[in-house]
């Protein structure tokens, strides 16, 4: 069920009707949200729901057993049991193959002629978010920061929260249980703003990332052997603004549901192609994931506690993982490997003396943030590419420097640009959008929202392009 389809919309009328007519009662609202939610992921594949839901019941009763034990070689124990079985069963359904035809290829490469099966598995949606939202309970649970929910109810409806249960953002605990224990309450403002936040997410996912995708980025990655410099250039540049569009957009749609339903839930973008250097991008870019792998990962490596290049190391170690975390394939690892060592990079400059003068030179962020901009555009060629080969074919393809654009249209070259220059401008431009309309009376909200809605029905068509993040 995709947020840019009809059925979504009269799903999400439905749960919105129903759960402020339960509002002054903290049962029935909550097993309203629990099924909904199951029944959003039973759309994509109901056989998964037992998967979400032994995930949900372990950590629970696992979170349990480490606070009610003061001895802490059982803590850990029980701890590396939820570790243990969530990173166990995410390898099983998105790695396991990938590990076999490594193995596969190795053992091709020293001459062995034994061929490894090929397991018919079927990735579940948003395994990786789920998994990664369950852990941080346990996990905060052992730290002795979080407390554990004493309901298993609101504990499974945390899990399970349609809006951000497929694909983020990685929610923690610490901030939706105790929004889940406070009572349902209506708020003008807050619901002008999720309504604001949905359009403008429908807006990013149909009227700027599908047709980047369609008409320009799927078929230069497809064929580049077909397309000149120019036109592989801009299609690299085109999936930078596609990539951003569709999963922030995606984010701002779950944002504003969750809103409308009376739920804050963390921001995950903040203009991250305005980053003068990797460090920031990261702070700016897929914020939930950056800030798990912070905390979760690169702390307890070690972080920057053990000097220079034990820090180079757990930043280099944190990335790689991330870039596995996205998706089975050697180009993941790659795209990972990049950001870390560049990571790295980016801190020994910053730590020396000409990056210290640097810094002080106001001028200096435009040309910081072209660079960035480039090497995050750079790195993206191996995320999209389906495989290595393909990739080293779309660098050669810009090294060429033909120069022929046919297939590079007038309306394709102002959507990049144009997604470009809003992505860049001031962020009080959009405040103040988002503030204006949250200032109209309702109905003219509400005939806003349809003007829109049918503009985007209208430019949408009958070709569905899903989101990029949902195999995650």
């Amino acid at each position: 069920m995709f947020f840019d389809s009809a059925l979504f919309g009269w799903f999400f009328l439905l749960v919105f009707a129903v759960y402020w007519a339960l509002k002054r009662t903290e049962a029935p609202r909550l097993w309203w949200l629990l099924v909904c939610s199951y029944f959003f992921y039973g759309v994509w594949n109901w056989k998964m729901l037992g998967l979400i839901a032994f995930s949900t019941t372990m950590d629970w009763l696992v979170a349990r057993r480490i606070e009610a034990n003061s001895e802490k070689r059982v803590r850990r124990g029980w701890l590396l049991l939820s570790l243990v079985t969530n990173l166990g069963i995410l390898a099983y359904f998105k790695y396991a193959n990938f590990f076999l035809a490594s193995l596969q290829s190795l053992a091709e490469a020293t001459g062995s002629t034994v061929v490894l099966p090929v397991l018919q598995i079927v990735l579940p949606a948003g395994i990786s978010f789920f998994t990664f939202q369950s852990l941080s309970y346990t996990i905060d649970v052992y730290r002795g920061s979080l407390a554990t929910e004493p309901s298993f109810l609101r504990f499974a409806t945390f899990i399970s929260f349609f809006p951000q249960l497929v694909a983020g953002p990685i929610v923690r605990a610490s901030d939706l249980l105790p929004q889940l224990r406070l009572p349902a309450k209506w708020d003008a403002r807050t619901h002008g703003l999720g309504l604001a936040l949905i359009a403008m997410g429908l807006f990013k996912k149909v009227a700027i990332a599908n047709p980047l995708a369609l008409n320009l980025v799927d078929r230069v990655f497809d064929a580049p052997e077909l397309y000149s410099s120019v036109e592989t250039l801009a299609a690299v540049y085109g999936y930078a603004i596609q990539i951003y569009c569709d999963f922030s957009g995606y984010t701002d749609v779950a944002i504003g549901a969750a809103l409308l339903l009376g739920f804050t839930l963390t921001p995950n973008f903040n203009r991250p192609y305005q980053s003068a250097n990797l460090q920031e991008f990261w702070h700016r870019w897929h914020i939930s994931l950056s800030s798990w792998l912070r905390d979760y990962l690169y702390i307890p490596l070690g972080g920057n506690r053990g000097g220079g290049w034990a820090t180079y190391r757990n930043l280099f170690i944190t990335m790689l993982l991330g870039g596995l975390w996205h998706g089975a394939s050697w180009n993941f690892v790659i795209w990972g490997a990049l950001h870390g060592a560049a990571l790295g990079v980016t801190r020994l400059f910053q730590r020396s003396s000409l990056g210290a003068a640097v810094a002080k030179r106001t001028w200096t962020r435009p040309l910081a943030v072209f660079l960035t901009f480039h090497f995050v555009c750079f790195a993206w060629i191996f995320f999209r590419a389906p495989a290595f080969e393909d990739a080293t074919e779309i660098l050669e393809n810009i090294a060429a420097g033909t120069t022929f654009i046919p297939n590079l249209t007038p309306l394709l070259l102002s959507t990049i640009g144009g997604a470009l220059a809003w992505h860049l401008s001031p962020i009080r431009w959009r405040e103040r959008c988002v503030d204006l309309f949250c200032r109209i009376p309702a109905p003219a909200q509400a005939l806003l929202l349809v003007a829109v809605a049918i503009a985007l029905w209208r430019i949408k068509g009958t070709d569905s392009v899903p989101f990029i993040y949902f195999q995650f």
